[in-house]
């Protein structure tokens, strides 16, 4: 349960002062081997799963981390693991017989014990183009580990513009809460999109282009540099921040419309 799940059972008196109490008690910070310190109940307190960055750490840490998380929690991220590590915790995952969400030509990996049910907010997830795609499943896992369903519409960047229409109509009839854009290049696509619709948007410019502005520089420059009111920017391929963005928003939203 949430906080603000067991503060309104304890409101209508669904449970007792002492189990409110003693659920509460478990918000607390778990150190494994003294190198690392988990935040086990940042999804209580926030909503927000648990990610665990992989790029830099050893596998041997990785796993003694997501066992650990997945002692105290139903589902933890693994962010940015290394290729050769990928298989590796594919297999350690079946080992501990948790399910495993994975994103096409993504290296992020999501771990979960229960069905993760669907009843957060709704949100879209676009790119300009396929290289784009491995960021965007990145926000769509994310996402998804937040409660959330994603409409997802990939490779339709402004260099065929009249791709963009019949998605984002889709996404306007399936009121969605929030558009994730994910580009490269110029990232101009996320302006485009954050001037058609009335729905907040995150853009994230991606690591894809060469030359002057490689590395994602000009797409980064090109959203924050934006004329567009309504579009947010994240660092340069994060899709992991993006989705945790997009979902905060689209749940407060799905949150808002129960309460009324």
């Amino acid at each position: 349960m949430e906080i603000h799940e067991i503060l309104e059972s304890v409101k209508i008196g669904k449970i007792s002062i002492n189990n409110a109490k003693k659920l509460l008690s478990l918000y607390s910070i778990e150190e494994v081997e003294g190198f690392v310190k988990i935040d086990i109940n940042r999804r209580k307190r926030r909503g927000i799963p648990e990610v665990v960055f992989a790029e830099n750490k050893e596998l041997i840490e990785i796993k003694k981390i997501v066992k650990k998380t997945l002692e105290k929690t139903n589902s933890v991220i693994i962010s940015r693991i290394k290729k050769e590590d990928y298989p590796k915790i594919i297999i350690f995952a079946k080992k501990l017989k948790v399910k495993i969400k994975t994103g096409k030509n993504s290296s992020t990996l999501l771990l979960f014990k229960k069905p993760i049910k669907f009843q957060g907010g709704k949100i879209g997830i676009i790119t300009a183009g396929t290289s784009d795609i491995g960021v965007a499943e990145e926000s769509r896992l994310m996402c998804e580990a937040m409660n959330c369903k994603c409409i997802t519409s990939y490779d339709v960047g402004i260099a065929g513009i009249q791709r963009i229409f019949p998605v984002l109509k889709e996404m306007v009839n399936g009121e969605v809460d929030c558009i994730i854009v994910a580009a490269g290049m110029e990232g101009a696509l996320a302006t485009l999109v954050s001037t058609l619709v009335d729905i907040p948007i995150i853009g994230i410019p991606t690591s894809i282009g060469y030359g002057y502005g490689e590395k994602g520089i000009a797409a980064l420059a090109s959203m924050l540099q934006s004329c567009s009111l309504g579009l947010s920017v994240v660092n340069i391929d994060n899709g992991i921040a993006a989705g945790g963005i997009a979902a905060n928003i689209a749940n407060r939203a799905i949150k808002k419309n129960n309460s009324n």
